[in-house]
């Protein structure tokens, strides 16, 4: 047994460095938001004159306490802006940051901002305004880049290029139906984007601590000032829920799937061995050591952002699961993944937009590989079902049994001859090398959705006017 003196010596190590200060660093350490939270100044500014706006209109605050609290807010949002403010860890988040430059600047009046509202149900206006205004800007971006590719599928409705399944040649198709494949795509991704604005239309604040309030507030009058369509309509819900943020993440990484998918076939595309695109120096970069080598780094970066937005999705899920009603401090842990999620998202999609718009199109290299693998056996085999009234399935043999002659003799379909063919079956006429050409496999794809240049122009057509 000692005296203790090793014990004490042993706890000042265990809180030593960074925790110099024992128990109380560690708190102000876990417990401080300011570092990131600060992003939601705007937003908390926005909410505090709205609210104070309504106090006033109610008579709960006078008017004269009104006008110095949205001067002193307007202020500290000049000084914000300006850089000229300083953040404080000691105050933990920015809501409070905001409230004790208020003070400083108006005195008295400031303590009569926090009536009829709580930390709890401020917060979650700030995040939802904030995520409202990504959610915004992220619908305008992806119509930038649905209108990118609509540019290039108009310029290549008739470009004809391989279609691909398990990444082996399957059919021709045509490089704006390739394209238009990515319009629905980040047209879905868009769609969430507005229904997820409309889910989250609602505005918290007034929803106090989880309780509501016994002061006669005017939710639905902050309500239309913020810009939401009405109040939220349970306290307890409102102050816990985190829906909208896991919602934002649930699209932004459904959408990093698309843009990865999109740049997994440029990098592919970008090859010697494919040599289908061109990618300008603007999104390539050079090798230390290979002079020849030209990089698609724009496009491998997008691939690579996806796996930090799926992993914030996971991590809020995982922070929200266990949660009791109502507010936890867990939910904290929200806005960090939000923010990194949304900042990588923009950049993603910015990129995305910019490559689609500059790619070098090679139709040369394309429409060379469109033949490549027999991709015109399953026109042979419909043909056979038109023409010389075979069922699918004996068509789909006899197709068989000309692509194999066809890999023996080291020809393509189009290049067997009418014997060798008619060897496989006698009903076969030379009517059907007009369908074994890749131009004419496309142009007979005219099925709603097809692959057809008709079609394809079509689809443009309608999704011009969507726009």
């Amino acid at each position: 047994m000692g005296d203790g003196t090793s014990e004490t010596k042993s706890s000042n190590q265990m809180w030593g460095g960074r925790f110099a200060q024992g128990p109380a660093a560690i708190m102000e350490e876990i417990n401080a938001s300011i570092g990131f939270d600060k992003k939601l100044f705007a937003q908390d500014i926005r909410g505090s004159i709205a609210h104070a706006t309504m106090l006033a209109h109610q008579g709960i605050i006078s008017a004269e306490d009104k006008d110095k609290i949205v001067h002193g807010l307007d202020t500290i949002l000049s000084e914000i802006e300006s850089g000229q403010f300083e953040f404080s860890r000691r105050l933990e988040d920015i809501h409070m940051n905001v409230e004790a430059r208020l003070a400083t600047l108006i005195g008295p009046a400031a303590g009569r901002l926090h009536t009829a509202r709580s930390r709890n149900d401020q917060v979650a206006l700030d995040f939802r305004l904030w995520v409202k205004e990504e959610l915004q800007k992220c619908e305008q971006m992806l119509t930038d880049l649905i209108a990118a590719f609509l540019d290039r599928a108009e310029e290549h409705a008739e470009t004809v290029m391989p279609g691909f399944t398990h990444l082996q040649t399957a059919q021709p198709v045509t490089f704006g139906h390739h394209c238009m494949a990515y319009v629905e795509m980040f047209g879905r991704d868009r769609s969430r984007v507005r229904h997820a604005i409309e889910h989250m239309d609602e505005s918290p604040i007034g929803a106090a601590a989880l309780a509501g309030t016994g002061f006669p507030i005017d939710r639905h009058m902050t309500a239309k000032a913020l810009g939401f369509r009405e109040p939220t309509r349970n306290s307890i819900d409102t102050v816990s829920d985190r829906d909208f943020a896991l919602e934002f993440l649930a699209i932004a990484s459904i959408c990093a799937v698309h843009l990865s998918r999109l740049a997994e076939e440029i990098v592919i595309w970008s090859t010697p061995q494919f040599g289908f695109v061109r990618l300008s120096d603007a999104f390539s970069t050079g090798s230390s050591i290979m002079p020849q080598k030209k990089n698609p780094d724009a496009a491998e970066l997008v691939r690579a952002k996806t796996g930090r937005i799926n992993g914030s999705l996971i991590a809020l899920l995982t922070v929200m699961k266990g949660l009791p009603l109502a507010y936890s401090k867990d939910m904290q842990e929200d806005k960090e993944q939000v923010f990194d999620s949304a900042e990588s998202l923009e950049l993603a999609i910015a990129a995305m937009t910019g490559m689609v718009r500059d790619l070098d199109v090679r139709a040369d290299r394309m429409k060379a590989a469109a033949g490549s693998g027999y991709s015109t056996a399953t026109d042979l085999a419909d043909w056979l079902v038109r023409e010389a009234g075979l069922p699918f399935r004996d068509a789909h043999h006899v197709t068989g049994r000309a692509v194999a002659l066809a890999e023996q003799k080291a020809c393509e379909l189009a290049e067997l001859s009418l014997e060798d063919l008619q060897a496989i079956h006698a009903d076969i006429t030379d009517k059907v090398f007009d369908v074994l050409t890749v131009e004419a496999s496309v142009a007979s794809r005219t099925s709603f959705g097809g692959t057809a240049p008709s079609e394809v122009r079509k689809q443009i057509a309608w999704w011009r006017g969507r726009n």
